[in-house]
Parts: C-alpha cells; sequence; structure tokens
C-alpha cells in the first residue's frame, strides 16, 4: 500500500515537473541524435532495435544513438553495448528535448510535447490480429475507463510524424484506430529482416548452443498474449497458464522441449521447476526474434506474432481456449479467426494430439492469399526502406 502511494506521489511530480523541464531544454541547441525506445524501457528489441542496427551499421558516423532504458531493466545493458539513458530520468527528458529522432513502439507519455523540430517515428508493434485503441468497445484495463484510454491513444497519435506499417491491411486499421492521418511507411516490418535474413541451419544452430537447447529435441514456443482483464495493477498482468506442462511433458516424452514466452506486460513469475528439461522461462529474452528461430512450432493465441513467424513457413497452432469471451467480452477481432490458416484448439490435449501429428521436416505452405495480405512487403530490406524515408533526406 505505502509503495503505491509513493508511486502515485512520483507520478503526479514528474507530470507537473517534467513539462517544465522539457521546455527549458527545449531552448538548448539540438544535436544530431536518435532517441530508441521499445516497450516502455523494457528491451532491447523489437523494430526500434532493428531500425537501431541498420543505422549502426550504414550511418553510426552521422547520429549519436541513445537507448531509454527502464530502470528495472538495466541487465539490458550487460550483454548489449549500447548507449543509454535511464528513461524517465532528467536526463533523459534532456536527450528526449535535443533529439532530432524517437523511435519507439509503444506511446510515450501523455505529457511528452509534440515538437515541429523533432520527427517522432511510431514503428508499433505487430499487424492487428485483436482490436486497438478507438475501436476496443469497453475498455477493461486498471486505472483508466474507455473514454480516458481512447483520448490517449488519440493524443499520442496525434504527434507522429511517421507511423510503420506491416501490411495493407494494417495500415487500414491503423488509420481508423488510432484516428492518424500522417504519413504511414508501408515497408514491412524492420524486425523481420533478422528472420529472412537469418533463416539457415548453421545460423539457427549457433543460436542453439548460445540459448542452451537441445538441438536434438524439436522446440515448441508458447508465446501468448496478455487478457486486459486478468491484472495486478496499472500496467501489470497476472499470467494464468492455461497449457497443461504435466500432460505435454506426459505424451510428447523426451523428443520436445517448451519454450514459454510471456508477454512483456506480464508481472508474475513462471515457476517451471517441476518441468526442467522440458520447459523453460524465455519471457526474460531481449528480444523474441532468436526464439523464433529456434523454434520448429508456435503456439500463441491472438497474439500479432503468428504474422512475423509465418514468415519461416513453420507450423502455427492457436490455443483458443477462452475464444468467445475474448471475442465478445474483451477485444474482438478485426479478422475471422477461424479463417485464418492456423488450426485452433480448446484443450491441451488437442494441442497434443496436434503436436504428435505433425510432420516437422514439411515446409507450410500458406495460402497465396493469405501470404499476399500479410507478408508480401516483408523482404528483409524494411530496415533501409525506413530509414531512406525518414533520415536520408535529412543527411
Amino acid at each position: 500500500m505505502i509503495k503505491k502511494y509513493i508511486r502515485k506521489i512520483v507520478r503526479q511530480m514528474i507530470n507537473i515537473l517534467y513539462p517544465i523541464m522539457f521546455k527549458l531544454f527545449l531552448t538548448l541547441p539540438q544535436r544530431n541524435k536518435i532517441v530508441f525506445e521499445s516497450f516502455h524501457g523494457k528491451q532491447f528489441s523489437d523494430n526500434p532495435r532493428a531500425i537501431y542496427e541498420y543505422i549502426q551499421k550504414n550511418h553510426s558516423s552521422n547520429f549519436k544513438l541513445l537507448w531509454a532504458i527502464d530502470r528495472r531493466s538495466s541487465e539490458l545493458l550487460k550483454d548489449n553495448r549500447i548507449t543509454s539513458v535511464k528513461r524517465l530520468s532528467p536526463m533523459w527528458v534532456y536527450h528526449m528535448a535535443t533529439a532530432k529522432y524517437w523511435i519507439t513502439n509503444t506511446r510515450l507519455p501523455f505529457w511528452v510535447p509534440k515538437i515541429a523540430e523533432i520527427k517522432y517515428v511510431q514503428t508499433w508493434h505487430g499487424t492487428p490480429l485483436k482490436k486497438l485503441g478507438i475501436d476496443i468497445a469497453d475498455v477493461k484495463m486498471p486505472g483508466t475507463n474507455t473514454d480516458n484510454y481512447k483520448q490517449s491513444f488519440l493524443k499520442d497519435a496525434d504527434k507522429w510524424d511517421y507511423l510503420i506499417s506491416q501490411n495493407a491491411f494494417s495500415t487500414e486499421q491503423f488509420q481508423r484506430a488510432f484516428n492518424y492521418n500522417g504519413k504511414i511507411l508501408e515497408c514491412g516490418y524492420p524486425r523481420n529482416d533478422y528472420l529472412i535474413n537469418n533463416d539457415n541451419s548453421d545460423y539457427i544452430n549457433i543460436l542453439k548452443h548460445c540459448l542452451g537447447v537441445d538441438p536434438f529435441k524439436k522446440i515448441i514456443m508458447y508465446a501468448p498474449t496478455w487478457r486486459d482483464d486478468e491484472f495486478i495493477d496499472i500496467g501489470h498482468y497476472k499470467f494464468n497458464l492455461q497449457l497443461e506442462l504435466d500432460l505435454l511433458k506426459s505424451n510428447l516424452k523426451n523428443d520436445f522441449m517448451i519454450l514459454i514466452r510471456a508477454h512483456y506486460l506480464i508481472a508474475e513469475n513462471l515457476d517451471l521447476n517441476d518441468f526442467e528439461g522440458f520447459a523453460i522461462n524465455v519471457s526474460e529474452y531481449e528480444d523474441i526474434r532468436d526464439l523464433y528461430l529456434v523454434s520448429d512450432m508456435l503456439i500463441t493465441d491472438y497474439s500479432s506474432v503468428i504474422f512475423d513467424y509465418s514468415l519461416l513457413e513453420r507450423p502455427i497452432v492457436l490455443y483458443a481456449y477462452d475464444l468467445e469471451k475474448y471475442q465478445y467480452n474483451l477485444r474482438g477481432f478485426y479478422l475471422d479467426i477461424e479463417k485464418l490458416p492456423f488450426p485452433i484448439c480448446r484443450t491441451t490435449e488437442e494441442v497434443s494430439n496436434l503436436i504428435m501429428s505433425t510432420d516437422f521436416n514439411k515446409r507450410v505452405n500458406f495460402s497465396r492469399e493469405y501470404k499476399e495480405r500479410f507478408n508480401s512487403i516483408d523482404n528483409g530490406s524494411a530496415s533501409k526502406c525506413v530509414v531512406e524515408q525518414v533520415i536520408f533526406p535529412d543527411i
């Protein structure tokens, strides 16, 4: 209770003092600097990372590249040689106010102003299957209500100079859900350059060794999304593991390993001590892209990971144990989920049977209609496409 009260006071102070600091720092000269952020500073990952790595490789002499890192995620700095600043610190405010570009995949704090001289690049983080922004009929997240949630979305979207889209379908949904009429870069997703350019057995074997994954077993990744109504407090959600690991372990024997990847908003820790050697919690692994490459099958539910993983032409299973609730009482969908080219399972037994009947030696040939609608733009050079349109005109 005391911690919650302290956090509330800190938030109030930030909301009052930081806008004043921002205005003061705006009087200083603008620097050739790009500030990157992924999932509120919790990860070094996703589209911002892909753009960062492309710029670092090809144009590092032109810019100072700076990552905003959450104070609780300092471990990101141990293995990644990145220059960083603590997110929501006074120094972060300084760098944000004097940068030329902001590149992020989620919304910034509401008090961050729109600055005409600073280009705000919103990469977002997935082709939308579940409804977004103002398309959500009834918001059930803690600490807000439907009207406030929608207004906060619209306020942030109004600051964007660029929005990145993976396909024409996403562009259509984004324009409506964010009420966004600005520049959309339909380049494909930069984060998928890594998948397309590294989908080979030699590289995958190196990754498996680094991850400590048994190269002789089939690897199944379970990556479910979060539920709006299953929360601990604001921005922290529960993880009710509905996949029965004991049943899977019994049925699959020693031929498989399960990687469990919880959503970045999940706050709970998974206890997998009873499944040593069979199930591994990879929720803290910095970037899901390596996990995609080492996995022979993806199990998810309503997550946008399906549109990225399908580029690898490997099996995808939707474990939709609460389909009706999610569709009619929580988010709802933009697509008829039952018409997507992925089998839907309602029980762990069904998941287990499907795994055991899958031929993992064959690529999955998704329909031409599916590939043209969702994956046709991803060609391994999305990062280049974005950088050329956003930054090259200024060089």
